[in-house]
């Protein structure tokens, strides 16, 4: 029913962000490769992001590469990514979307999460006015702002808010009487996932899988 709104984070939500970081990393390989005439790049970056180490700064080191990391960070955020849903989470936003209005409330700069937007065609299934992203928007989550924007627009709905960031996704939705859901980490994450936080901040629904969100009974 359009009555109800789904909103969605993008981020390790809607696909996942190590696969934007594998093609940023693989286009600055393959542009220093050509430009420096340097070899194997790409895997000494995935090598020292594994490690936990500045990749940017220790592979202009390492490679005596004339540029600053503030390069290095500019195309890993404006770049094109080459990256795609996974088929079970568009067979649930094409269900969802012919019943419900959908949204999508992410932090990041305007650029990349715009870039991801179109990469991931989510346009296929939200309305790109029902994009908000941190940076345009002003305020970052948990701000009870970005929320409260959907609220505003489709007044008297019922919303869930589907997240994976337990320190910031479901504390303000839940606040405002949303029903929320977080997807499990299933490895892939960028970011871990911590349970051990006041009851406020956690969701009312855990599930391992998109797809999941068709036969939760919210």
């Amino acid at each position: 029913m359009r009555n109800k709104v789904f909103v969605f984070d993008l981020d390790d939500t809607l696909y996942k962000e190590i696969d934007f970081l594998r093609s940023a990393y693989r286009e600055i390989a393959d542009w220093v490769e050509v430009e420096f005439s340097q070899r194997d790049i790409y895997p000494f970056m995935i090598k020292a992001y594994e490690s936990k180490m500045d990749v940017f700064s220790l592979m202009i080191e390492k490679y005596d590469l004339p540029l600053m990391t503030t390069d290095l960070l500019r195309m890993y955020r404006t770049h094109k990514p080459n990256i795609r849903l996974e088929w079970g989470t568009c067979e649930m936003l094409d269900v969802l979307r012919q019943e419900c209005n959908l949204g999508i409330i992410t932090d990041g700069y305007s650029i990349p999460q715009r870039n991801k937007f179109c990469a991931l065609q989510l346009d296929r299934f939200i309305k790109e006015d029902d994009l908000i992203i941190s940076e345009e928007f002003g305020t970052e989550k948990p701000s009870e702002r970005n929320y409260l924007f959907f609220q505003h627009k489709y007044v008297n709905a019922d919303f869930v808010y589907v997240g994976d960031n337990i320190k910031k996704d479901f504390v303000s939705p839940n606040r405002l009487g949303w029903k929320t859901v977080c997807l499990l980490d299933d490895g892939r994450n960028i970011h871990r996932q911590d349970f051990d936080l006041p009851e406020e901040y956690l969701p009312d629904f855990k599930i391992p899988e998109l797809k999941d969100l068709l036969t939760l009974n919210i």
